[in-house]
């Protein structure tokens, strides 16, 4: 067994070369901040990274050449998303760098700050706005300004701003100095930007201008103007966005594939300020991908399920382990393409449909993931782990990925739609007769399941009043009995087991008699009475029977349970006697 996993870690390793491994890098970033990108037009791909720092501090855009860090620049806030995009159309086409931080986009080009976009600034809610006023003129004090300022936020429909929320989470001894010292500054309620993409202008080539998409916190979803940045579109999703896949041109036709945090995905298009699809999931969306045609999500029940562009689902993949990151595999040179899913089992497999066609083993558990152009090598795989270090793999010119399901499973083939063949003229004849003449076939099975049903209840009533149960009907003396045969003949030892099936009554005057054919059996004692049957002991009666025929012949030997003063039995059981071997071999 070691030995097969050890051939199959071997081949997979075989089809990636390790061309650098740095444990100590210090990035710390997730998928949505790494992007692949020809910063100087000089035909070298670059890595550029949104770096989280600590989460508080030290949170710096990095551009890294080869394995060397090449340059970094201090950001403001937390980058929670990072793309790179063709702005205009001048020469020397060299792409910008838009990273997404608070309810900012900074721009830059050159690795320069080039520009800032702000948010537009959301509406203040009016009850809010007047108490505020209220307390600058002092006509209030900061404890009834924090009465009312609770009862706007459980009723009201526009949330408080920042500085309401603030207020009221402050300590008594606090709120006056808060007051004023903000009471003069105006209220403003400000969204941030949660998600981030590129949408191409008109054309669809890899070099043509790209709009930037942006998810807020406020439920909605910008296109912005590559140039002067202005909001070309704006779109609304019942939840706020976390994940977002973008396809398609502006000018003509484009899905924006968005995950949100209620669990749901929706599919946005042209011309349509809301949803136009829903893809309900039965749990958390922890990565999204497009791949071809069909969008690829990575749930937190541990599952990879695949669905069409309009929400219908494929199929569903079990995952061994959650999902920590997950990017896609395009090799445009090969016509390939795969989900890469990053696992927190250290490891990231290689999925193509629901099928598992390759697994690679890492050091760490991995956090982000981008495939792409690095330097001049196309099959580059690069991947941040937890702790910070940095891995970069290239895919080796001669690896070839089989289509088929490397996971243990049902084979590939269960999936494959049967060749039915076509309707023949017999089969369309029946059904057209089936069609026409369907209320004279359902009264005819109906009139012959009703026959069935009075033969089976006859037969059944028979049985009770002719006692052929091994079960006793009679509610007075319930019992039940078997028989056991032991013996090779022509001597047979015959053994009754009678027991008492009720409750706490006890039966007696019972007798037992014995029905057979005299010319085949002859029995020593064929009548003898029952002691008295204690509730739920087990009575063996043992008697033995003689076969008189030498011809291999057997015959049925009827048992009756009796009642005295009764005619008719309360049990019967009919023993299937054995052929006497004793006399046929003698």
């Amino acid at each position: 067994m070691s030995s097969v996993s050890q051939m199959k870690e071997n081949s997979e390793s075989s089809k990636w070369l390790d061309a650098h491994y740095d444990p100590v890098a210090n990035l710390y970033t997730f998928s949505s901040c790494i992007a692949l990108a020809d910063l100087h037009g000089d035909g070298e791909n670059k890595l550029v990274v949104g770096d989280l720092g600590t989460g508080s501090c030290n949170m710096k855009l990095k551009v890294y050449r080869g394995t060397g860090l090449m340059s970094e620049n201090t950001l403001l806030d937390l980058p929670t998303g990072l793309v790179s995009f063709l702005m205009d159309q001048h020469e020397p086409r060299t792409p910008a760098i838009a990273v997404a931080s608070g309810p900012f986009i900074y721009v830059y080009k050159n690795l320069r700050p080039y520009f800032k976009f702000t948010l537009p600034p959301l509406e203040v809610n009016a009850l809010e706005q007047d108490v505020w006023n209220q307390a600058r003129e002092d006509m209030i004090d900061p404890l009834s300004l924090k009465e009312m300022l609770e009862g706007i936020r459980d009723k009201a429909d526009v949330p408080l701003s920042v500085r309401s929320l603030r207020f009221l989470m402050l300590d008594p001894q606090d709120t006056e100095a808060f007051v004023n010292l903000h009471k003069a500054q105006p209220i403003q309620r400000q969204t941030v930007i949660t998600c981030i993409g590129t949408l191409k202008k008109n054309m669809a080539d890899e070099d043509a201008v790209s709009c930037l998409v942006i998810g807020t916190e406020s439920k909605d979803v910008y296109i912005l103007d590559p140039e002067a940045f202005t909001i070309l579109s704006k779109m609304s999703v019942p939840s706020a966005p976390t994940q977002m896949d973008v396809t398609g041109q502006f000018d003509v036709e484009f899905r924006i594939t968005v995950a949100c945090r209620n669990g749901n995905i929706y599919i946005l298009r042209r011309d349509s300020p809301k949803p136009k699809y829903c893809i309900e999931l039965s749990s958390h969306p922890v990565g999204l991908v497009r791949m071809g045609k069909s969008v690829v999500v990575g749930c937190a029940q541990e599952t990879l399920q695949g669905f069409t562009q309009k929400g219908k689902k494929l199929w569903t993949a079990c995952l061994p382990a959650p999902v920590t990151t997950m990017g896609v595999m395009d090799l445009p040179t090969r016509g390939f393409q795969a989900v890469l899913v990053g696992l927190a089992n250290c490891e990231v497999h290689l999925y193509r449909d629901k099928n598992l066609i390759s697994t690679i083993k890492t050091p760490d558990v991995v956090t982000s993931i981008c495939f792409g152009r690095y330097g001049r090598e196309d099959g580059t795989l690069i991947m941040t782990t937890k702790g910070g270090g940095l891995i970069v793999k290239i895919l080796k010119r001669t690896a070839v990925f089989d289509d088929r399901d490397s996971a243990p499973g049902p084979p590939l083939a269960q999936s494959i739609r049967l060749n039915i063949p076509k309707k023949t003229k017999l089969y369309v004849d029946q059904t057209m007769r089936e069609r026409e003449n369907a209320v004279a076939m359902h009264r005819a099975f109906q009139m012959d399941l009703s026959r069935l049903r009075l033969a089976a209840a006859r037969a059944y009533v028979k049985a009770l009043e002719s006692s052929l149960t091994p079960m006793s009907s009679s509610l007075s003396e319930p019992l039940k009995m078997n028989a056991v045969v032991q013996g090779l003949g022509p001597s047979f030892k015959l053994t009754l087991n009678i027991q008492n099936t009720a409750a706490c009554r006890p039966v007696m005057n019972l007798a037992i008699s014995f029905l057979y054919d005299e010319s085949l059996y002859s029995m020593k004692t064929a009548f003898f009475k029952i002691p008295l049957l204690v509730p739920g002991l087990n009575y063996p009666i043992d008697t033995f029977v003689e076969c008189l025929s030498d011809k291999g012949i057997s015959d049925i030997i009827k048992v009756f349970v009796l009642r005295e003063g009764k005619s008719a039995p309360l049990l019967t059981a009919h023993i299937n006697m054995p052929v006497s071997e004793g006399l046929a071999l003698n």
